[in-house]
């Protein structure tokens, strides 16, 4: 008898314990709002982890970034839009990854996407940017050089993989790619009443300081009437291309009668970078 009531009696001990350590149910709560709340605590007791390792990860990327550890920094904000895509400040972290892709892309750092040419008797920066599939722009750029001169045994770091860009009408958004990798996002204008061709389209032309020729007439290219702005990428498809803006507060509407209108300093950006032949996609 005595064993059985020593039984009963840790049992209800136990009953007591589980009683005083259940989730408490608001009272000013619903049943079903008592349940979302239990919910909602558990999925941030889950999300805590994560977000000390992003934590992490996000240190270490700026750490290295600011050692000028570019790729390894680069690497290590990959992770961090690869394995938590759905973390609050992930477009903070698209944009730092952005400009590491650039700093990268326009520094002399080493990179896999990048040769060291060590420069021969004939070589120009013209026979070399079509060697690699690249810009003068870009090979100056990249090496600081003030003139188009190069000497015999200078070493070059040039970007030698071919970059591509695709177009969303819908987002009004033109990105930036090596191969399937995004490297920028920008914002862009599109045509009005859908004029802006879908497709697979080439870089045919590449102007700086372009003039417009509007009905007729030859419009300056420092004329605030010349809506292509600063420079021009046009299309194997005559009349349409990439170009810069007068109307930068109108950038991210469909308002071009068109072309795809980018702000001057970012069609500068990207102008350096892409060479006459570059594949351009648009999509609705």
């Amino acid at each position: 008898m005595n064993r059985r009531n020593l039984i009963i009696g840790v049992i209800v001990l136990i009953l007591i314990f589980l009683w005083i350590i259940r989730p408490k149910n608001n009272p000013n709560m619903t049943p079903d709002e008592n349940v979302v709340a239990v919910h909602e605590t558990q999925q941030e007791e889950a999300a805590a982890p994560a977000k000390v390792e992003i934590q992490n990860l996000y240190n270490q990327a700026t750490n290295l970034n600011r050692n000028n550890n570019l790729v390894e920094s680069k690497e290590v904000y990959q992770k961090i839009l690869t394995d938590y895509s759905d973390y609050e400040n992930i477009d903070r972290i698209q944009k730092e990854y952005e400009d590491i892709n650039m700093r990268l892309i326009f520094s002399n750092t080493p990179a896999p996407q990048t040769v060291i040419h060590e420069v021969v008797s004939g070589d120009t920066l013209g026979k070399l940017a079509k060697k690699y599939g690249t810009t003068i722009e870009l090979i100056k750029l990249k090496n600081n050089l003030k003139n188009d001169i190069i000497r015999i045994g200078q070493r070059l770091t040039i970007w030698s993989q071919p970059f591509n860009i695709f177009v969303d009408k819908s987002q009004n958004i033109l990105i930036l790619k090596n191969g399937d990798e995004v490297l920028k996002v920008y914002d862009v204008s599109t045509g009005s009443n859908n004029s802006t061709p879908v497709g697979e389209f080439i870089v045919k032309s590449r102007l700086i300081d372009p003039v417009w020729f509007h009905n007729g007439a030859i419009v300056p290219a420092d004329s605030p009437r010349n809506v292509l702005g600063t420079r021009w990428l046009g299309f194997d498809l005559p009349g349409y291309g990439i170009h810069g803006t007068v109307e930068p507060e109108n950038i991210g509407q469909q308002v071009t009668a068109g072309c795809v209108r980018m702000r001057n300093e970012e069609v500068e950006e990207l102008f350096n970078l892409i060479p006459q032949g570059t594949k351009v996609v648009i999509v609705d």
